[in-house]
Order: structure tokens, then sequence, then C-alpha cells
């Protein structure tokens, strides 16, 4: 992206796609006509303009730096919310199975006849079990991290809104 301003009016900025050329120059010419011509800017050009009188605007190194460093804080926070997403969908799924196979180990503590087979298919479920439980305690913890990424993510669409 390329920015220009006009000697005329500098608080007039228009932005084109691609770099300083003699074609993005053009192309910035095209959006200032259609600007003149919808009344967005009142800029009378005495002599007539041409594209090469557009003052190129270049964006300082600091600004860039700042916009880099919460561009990336976004993605970071948008990651850090598509992780907890990922997990919430897993304990969810797991959630119901894991209940009844942990109601269902009473078994192993009371004196009651269980059969070999019962045990057999209790121990099986435990994977299931331990999926939950894992999945669960990560969960927690990354909820715990996604409200610092929720709240960066709040700032940057406040700053989109003003």
């Amino acid at each position: 992206m390329v920015s220009y301003t006009l000697p005329q009016n500098p608080d007039t900025i228009i932005t084109v796609r691609g770099k300083e050329s003699p074609r993005a120059r053009q192309k910035a010419m095209d959006k200032l006509v259609e600007m003149m011509d919808s009344g967005e800017i009142l800029t009378e050009l005495e002599n007539g303009f041409s594209p090469e009188q557009f003052i190129e605007v270049k964006e300082s190194k600091e600004s860039k730096e700042i916009a880099s460093e919460e561009e990336e804080a976004v993605a970071q926070a948008v990651q850090i919310l598509s992780d907890l997403a990922a997990l919430k969908i897993k304990v969810v799924e797991s959630r119901e199975e894991a209940l009844k196979i942990r109601s269902a180990i009473e078994v192993l503590f009371t004196d009651e006849a269980v059969s070999v087979e019962e045990i057999a298919n209790l121990k099986d479920s435990f994977k299931v079990l331990k999926t939950f439980a894992v999945a669960n305690l990560r969960y927690r913890e990354a909820r715990e991290k996604a409200e610092e990424a929720r709240i960066i993510l709040d700032q940057a669409l406040k700053s989109a809104e003003s």
C-alpha cells in the first residue's frame, strides 16, 4: 500500500494498493477524481493536476513497529481463543461418558460381586476418563490465559469502533 497527499490539501490522504510507481499514482489520480466528483474533497486544483504532483506519505518506522506489535498481539490473542475453543469442544464431547465411567469406578471400592468382564470393561474405559480429565485441566488453565487474550481483542475491537 502506498499513500499520497496533495500539496494544496495535505490533510487529504489517498491510499492505493501496490508500491510507489506511475501505475499507483494513476490509481490515486482516479481515486482523487472520484472523491472530487462525489464532493468528498472540496479542493480546487488550479492549473490542473497530474499524478506526478502527488506527494508520497511515508509511515514512520516507529508507527510501523507499534502497529506490528499490536497486530502480533491480536494474532496471538485469536490463536489463544481458538485453542480454548478446541479444548472446550474436547471437554464437552467427552464429559458425559467420562462422568458415567467415574460413577462406575465406585464398584472397585465396594465388596459387591462384580464380574471380571465388568472390571475389564471399566479398565478399558479409563482412557476416555483420562482424556476428559486432562482436557478439562488444560481447558481450565487455557481459560485463565484466554482472559488476557479477550481483553487484548476487546481493546483492538474498540479502537476499530472509534
